[in-house]
């Protein structure tokens, strides 16, 4: 992870905000975990895409939310100190993986 400007946050999370993003992970993993079972339990494919279609779009949810937070605190704070263009930079490289 050496091509990232920070390695923590300017603004560390507070403890509402990694509970709730450890709460949804959570929910994730129990969401796997269903599909290990249908697969296992050899269930119609298309349940099982169902459920995959639905652990990646709560995946990207999570994701964005982390996203918006940086925009707001470490971003914001890199454009008001003057080293906006390679936090924006950083961001923008980040989120082409999520339009993959």
């Amino acid at each position: 992870m050496g091509d990232y400007l920070h390695d923590q946050p300017i603004v560390p999370r507070s403890d509402g905000e990694k509970q709730a993003v450890i709460n949804r992970l959570k929910r994730i993993e129990g969401q796997v975990r269903g599909i290990q079972k249908m697969v296992e339990d050899d269930r119609y494919c298309v349940d099982i895409l169902v459920q995959i279609s639905a652990i990646n779009a709560a995946l990207k949810k999570v994701g964005f939310s982390v996203a918006e937070r940086h925009a707001k605190h470490c971003v914001s704070h890199a454009v008001k100190s003057g080293d906006g263009e390679e936090s924006i930079d950083e961001l923008i490289n980040i989120m082409k993986h999520f339009a993959k």
